[in-house]
């Protein structure tokens, strides 16, 4: 069952969890849902069972109002998880993973402007932002070659062209720069208030939306190309900090997936399968779904606990047999599969309350974090001596 957390009579909206008891969730969480739910035209917080603590408002939560507020989709407007097809002959993640290429290194239009990553973008840069392009972020945020693991609806799958043992790349990223210059122009004004012209917040947001999506386009072309495939169009694309005019109201979604029909890519950890899920929640859940394992640590917490808990190396090869591309050792710890919650229980949660259906698993060969230059100069070498 659901979790119904009831609020003073003063307070209007409610607050529902979609956990079972068993769940990790953190006690601070449901007070920033609480704190939220008290929030001026706030209507409902539906809690999905990923939800941990964040910067002032909770993560993995879909918030309905008749009051806009930007500080509730945050700095990172637009970021989603994307996932697209990819061929390969052979895909031994020793040798692929030395040749991802640097994604913390942005294309500039005009030194790289005979990339043929390019090739993916039609018309022109959304709100005219280019610096960034290319680049995946740090936090959470990745891009991995993975396999199609456990196909649970083959008719499903079939109708989205994937098989077991198919080849996907997935990309999880957001708008970089441009959404957090937006939400910094709110605050510095308005600070935690709501947006005065929604409008307008609207438009600006609806541009970092478009990057963001843009964006996980470029950063798949980008490693296709350098793996020696050619890019494809993403099968699967939605956002999870976004908000959304529905019913006449705004519906703020903040580490929470639109799960209204759609095909959502729900992120496990470095080191445990993710999975591909059909969508199917109603307004009891503000229409939304999961959007990764959530964290249980904080990233303090997982790098004390992971430096007396495991070696460098051990996180750079998950027990899935799986190569973790990142040259930064803090990002390594705070990123530990450890940190996470149980990817299988969130998603059993999930179909429990009826707003899932799982359709596949991913199986993570090569997941890039941020660039190891030791890869990088160890390919170098190996191609001036071919």
């Amino acid at each position: 069952m659901s979790q119904q957390h009831s609020l003073p009579p003063a307070a209007a909206a409610t607050v529902t969890v979609f956990a079972s008891p068993t769940s990790w969730i953190e006690s601070d969480a449901v007070a920033q849902c609480r704190q939220v739910a008290a929030l001026d035209g706030m209507m409902h917080v539906a809690a999905m069972p990923d939800l941990h603590p964040g910067k002032g408002a909770p993560i993995g939560a879909a918030m309905a109002s008749t009051v806009l507020y930007p500080f509730l989709v945050g700095s990172d407007i637009g970021c989603g998880i994307a996932v697209f097809p990819i061929k390969l002959k052979r895909a031994i993640p020793e040798k692929l993973a030395a040749r991802f290429p640097d994604l913390d290194r942005a294309l500039d239009p005009e030194q790289d402007a005979d990339d043929p990553a390019w090739a993916v973008v039609k018309g022109d840069i959304p709100a005219g932002h280019v610096e960034g392009l290319g680049t995946v972020g740090r936090g959470n945020h990745f891009v991995e070659l993975a396999r199609i693991g456990t196909v649970f609806e083959p008719e499903h799958a079939s109708r989205l062209g994937l098989d077991a043992g198919d080849l996907v790349l997935i990309v999880h990223s957001g708008s970089r720069g441009l959404g957090e210059r937006i939400l910094r122009a709110h605050t510095e004004v308005h600070g935690a208030g709501p947006a005065p012209d929604p409008g307008a917040y609207l438009a600006m947001h609806d541009e970092a939306v478009r990057w963001g999506s843009l964006n996980r386009r470029l950063l798949a072309a980008r490693v296709a190309h350098a793996l020696g495939a050619e890019p494809t169009e993403p099968i699967v694309d939605q956002c999870h900090n976004l908000v959304e005019v529905r019913d006449g109201s705004y519906l703020h979604r903040k580490g929470a997936a639109p799960g209204d029909g759609r095909d959502v890519l729900i992120a496990g950890t470095r080191g445990t399968p993710s999975y591909l899920v059909a969508g199917h929640a109603g307004p009891d859940a503000n229409h939304s779904v999961a959007h990764g394992a959530g964290r249980k640590m904080s990233r303090a917490d997982a790098l004390r606990r992971g430096k007396a808990k495991h070696t460098v190396e051990e996180l750079r090869r998950t027990p899935m047999g799986s190569l973790v591309v990142c040259g930064d050792r803090q990002l390594l710890f705070e990123e530990a599969p450890s940190a996470y919650k149980r990817i299988e229980q969130v998603i059993g949660d999930l179909v429990h309350h009826d707003l899932a259906t799982p359709v596949a698993t991913t199986i993570p060969l090569v997941t890039y974090k941020t660039a190891d230059q030791r890869d990088h100069r160890e390919h170098r070498r190996k191609r001036g001596r071919s």
